[in-house]
């Protein structure tokens, strides 16, 4: 079985004062707090949601 491509995505913005739709985001990809990382499949659902919050998120890896 093929290994699955990962991505690391750190929030790097804060959440205060976001609208809901955001910090939901935020929270989807499991991130909540300031400089957390979290390694996330790479997949279009989760590119998507990355290029939601190009504001509060950055990936540092691949």
């Amino acid at each position: 079985m093929a290994e699955k491509k990962t991505l690391i995505v750190e929030q790097y913005g804060s959440p205060i004062r976001r609208d809901k739709v955001q910090r939901a985001t935020l929270i989807g990809l499991g991130l909540n707090k300031m400089n957390k990382q979290r390694e996330l499949i790479d997949t279009p659902e989760v590119r998507g949601m990355i290029n939601k919050l190009p504001h509060l998120v950055r990936v540092v890896g691949e």
